[in-house]
């Protein structure tokens, strides 16, 4: 069996809930959200500078080209279109715009919050409140709300399908999780902080290769609307590569690795070049041990492997910690990032706190300080003379240190762990499907 659920060891096992346990919770869950949306609904009347300059403007653009035709010629956004259909599609109902753009992304949120319900329940099928806290926590996150309803971006949106990717691969279903990344990807570039998880997933035979294929799949299948309306295939498959040039600072507002490097005015673009050619090596250098871990791991369980149920390293706990990873490690090595741009970790973070609450209690802490204190720069003009971004880097620094010596620390005991069992501190593997299985489509 490839659930998570079905790995749990026998002590998390136990009674289902009662009725009145759940009709606790349902009131509980209900509560939550309906404050959740409270909070939301008190920012709806702000506007922001990035509705002012980008997203007004196009939705006026959509309205006056009579919605859905408006996408036949793109180029008046530097979006991908698939967030310009959401836009186009409101444009048909009788709501105010800029609520309507931010109910939206709050609809996404509630998105946001069911997959992190569902990721935490694998851990503890048992134990729904636990998964529920975890839900409502991301639920209220300062980021999250501010990001919705008083910013009105569209990054849970993306998000939503990557946490669901994630959620996929916990549950052994590729090509689901490279669907869910695929369309991640057509959403937003920002997307591509996760991928390194996909690589290691594919180089431990976790995901099969063809499996890839779901990605470009999804991505080119969500343009093609777009081009029968009259779009150019080739400037939608290009938009990616004209927002690389759109902003020549090194950081903007971001609590990244830049906030202590200074270059003098108008040398910014080599920095910016070198920049990624170094971030991406030194990703590389941190998937490469981590491969070979997992396969160091494998090797140590061979009768497993004869049994036609061959182990690997990529426990749960692994593939969170590994995810929360790439979410900090990408953005914090990239030049040219947002403040918004850790929003992938904000909610991460908490699942991996939730996986591993003893060792990553504080890590959302670290994250939200970080994060959040870099939204403040931007929104709270007023505050931003008393923050210090070099600070606030410092704190995802130890943020990631934090994530990376968890994961380290779950390799390292995940292969100590004898075989067919697991270690104190450690939830026994995931059991990787049998050759036949593998061949089977992905199950409901």
């Amino acid at each position: 069996m490839s659930e998570i659920a079905a790995e749990e060891p026998r002590r998390n096992e136990g009674p289902p809930p009662d009725r009145a346990d759940s009709t606790v919770l349902v009131l509980t869950a209900v509560t939550a959200v309906a404050s959740a949306l409270l909070v939301r609904f008190l920012l709806l009347e702000y506007e922001s500078p990035d509705w002012y300059r980008f997203l007004g403007p196009w939705y006026r653009y959509i309205t006056e080209q009579g919605g859905f035709h408006a996408l036949g010629n793109a180029d008046f956004s530097d979006y991908n279109v698939p967030y310009l259909y959401l836009m186009a599609a409101l444009t048909y109902l009788p709501v105010p715009a800029m609520e309507g753009v931010k109910c939206l992304s709050i609809l996404f949120d509630l998105a946001l919050a069911y997959y992190t319900y569902r990721i935490a329940a694998l851990q503890s099928p048992h134990r729904p409140r636990r998964a529920l806290t975890a839900a409502v926590i991301v639920l209220f996150l300062p980021t999250v709300v501010t990001n919705s309803g008083w910013w009105a971006q569209s990054d849970a949106v993306f998000t939503t399908f990557l946490v669901a990717g994630v959620y996929h691969l916990l549950r052994d279903r590729p090509w689901r999780t490279c669907s869910f990344f695929g369309i991640a990807l057509a959403f937003k570039l920002q997307a591509v902080f996760l991928f390194p998880l996909l690589l290691v997933a594919v180089l431990t035979r976790w995901v099969p290769w063809r499996s890839l294929l779901a990605v470009p799949a999804a991505y080119v299948a969500l343009d093609v609307p777009a081009v029968l309306l009259g779009s150019d295939p080739w400037q939608l498959l290009t938009v990616y590569v004209r927002q690389t040039g759109t902003y020549k600072d090194l950081t903007l507002n971001a609590p990244t690795v830049y906030q202590f490097v200074s270059v003098p005015y108008g040398e910014e673009d080599p920095v910016r070049r070198a920049g990624v050619l170094v971030a991406g090596l030194l990703v590389l250098a941190l998937i490469w041990p981590a491969v070979r871990a997992v396969r160091r791991t494998s090797r140590a369980q061979p009768e497993d492997r004869t049994a036609g149920n061959a182990r690997t390293g990529l426990t749960a706990t692994v593939i969170l910690l590994l995810a929360t990873a790439c979410a900090i490690t990408v953005p914090f090595l990239l030049p040219s990032m947002h403040e918004r741009y850790f929003y992938i970790a904000d909610i991460l973070s908490v699942l991996a706190a939730f996986q591993r609450p003893r060792q990553l209690w504080y890590l959302p802490v670290l994250v939200q300080l970080s994060s959040f204190g870099s939204y403040l720069k931007f929104i709270a003009p007023g505050v931003a003379p008393y923050l210090s971004m070099p600070a606030h880097g410092v704190l995802m620094l130890l943020a990631l240190i934090a994530v990376l010596r968890a994961t380290a620390h779950e390799f390292r005991d995940t292969a100590a762990a004898p075989s067919g069992s697991a270690s104190r501190t450690t939830r026994p593997p995931i059991p990787l499907p049998t050759p036949s299985a593998r061949c089977a489509p992905d199950a409901a």
